[in-house]
């Protein structure tokens, strides 16, 4: 049916129709029995499907990438399509408008999406304030950044803010320094910036009764030798896990015309033409750590057997974001039943 449907929400802008169809959500979740209804079409559930990572159980290992959730105020709405975990964010101190509009673009021919929003929110308070009042019903990680106007010198109190803020309501907190939309962001990737932000985090996490683990999300666009160099600075100061991989400023092997891909501009690319490369990614990192180290997956994951291989290739979780868009809200349920049946 999706199928059939999808071609007259394209005709929207992509922002305009996610607004709709958050909205929409909004307003099914207050007619009777309309989750029990979402929830016996779209989830799957079966125990070979149940893991622990990071000391989380997850009934499933299929996410929601962040984005999607921008301002944390439809987790309970989504986990009615099947995810195991939704992650809320990228959450700032303070609300920002973003990039100027229009600033996400699809690319059909791709199954791609370009977007340079620039980390619009409500701010992590909007975040805390909507968890208060509404318990999540599934995992939840917190994705958190820097306001735009914040120096990168001045980066290290805008993560303390939104960790503290954040710490009793989510699950997990994820490190987004690689988002490609927002200016010199991925400066803090370099690593002197990148520990001393790891480092205040962890200090501050040893003043909360419960342990929340920290996550950092890696760019698909760094060296080889600056990836390695994370690499040890994650595994020496103790973080828990890594996410590959963000979006990619790369237009490679793109089909869409050169022109149109002009028109569009700058910003991070997403979709099918960013698997290789995020596969590539888990791959190194999983053999690098030795399986040490818990990874999830994210990029271009377009289909259950795609998600099988980057779970193959040493992932512990799978994310998705693109390819919900694209195939729809029974994709999850999809990727759970092929993985009961091959999971290895």
């Amino acid at each position: 049916m999706y199928k059939f449907i999808r071609p007259i929400l394209f005709l929207l802008q992509p922002e305009r129709i996610h607004d709709i169809i958050i909205n929409l959500l909004k307003i099914v979740n207050h007619i009777p029995f309309a989750g029990s209804i979402q929830r016996a079409l779209f989830n799957y559930q079966n125990p070979k499907l149940e893991r622990e990572v990071f000391g989380i159980k997850f009934k499933n290992p299929v996410g929601l990438a962040a984005g999607f959730d921008k301002n944390g105020d439809s987790y309970n709405n989504l986990a009615n399509f099947g995810f195991g975990f939704i992650e809320i964010g990228s959450l700032t101190p303070k609300a920002q408008d973003g990039n100027p509009k229009p600033r996400c673009f699809r690319l059909p021919k791709d199954r791609a999406i370009i977007n340079r929003m620039g980390i619009n929110n409500n701010g992590v308070k909007y975040a805390v304030e909507y968890i208060k009042k509404h318990h999540p019903n599934c995992v939840i990680g917190g994705n958190i950044s820097k306001n735009t106007g914040v120096s990168n010198e001045d980066a290290p109190k805008d993560y303390e803010k939104s960790f503290a803020l954040l710490y009793d309501f989510v699950d997990y907190f994820v490190l987004n320094v690689s988002c490609p939309n927002v200016k010199d962001l991925c400066k803090l990737q370099d690593i002197s910036s990148l520990s001393e932000i790891i480092d205040r985090l962890l200090t501050l996490r040893r003043y909360f009764d419960d342990y929340r683990p920290i996550l950092l999300k890696l760019s698909p666009d760094i060296p080889t030798s600056q990836l390695d160099e994370i690499i040890d600075l994650v595994l020496v100061s103790g973080l828990d896990g890594v996410i590959a991989t963000n979006t990619t400023r790369s237009r490679e092997g793109l089909t869409t015309s050169e022109e149109d891909i002009d028109a569009i501009g700058n910003g991070g690319l997403s979709g099918a033409p960013l698997f290789e490369r995020s596969l590539e990614r888990v791959k190194y990192i999983h053999q690098k750590t030795e399986g040490h180290l818990p990874i999830i997956a994210v990029g271009g994951i377009m289909s259950p057997e795609q998600a099988q291989q980057m779970l193959d290739a040493g992932a512990s979780l799978v994310q998705v974001y693109s390819g919900f868009i694209y195939n729809g809200p029974s994709f999850v349920k999809q990727i759970n039943k092929h993985l009961v049946k091959n999971l290895q």
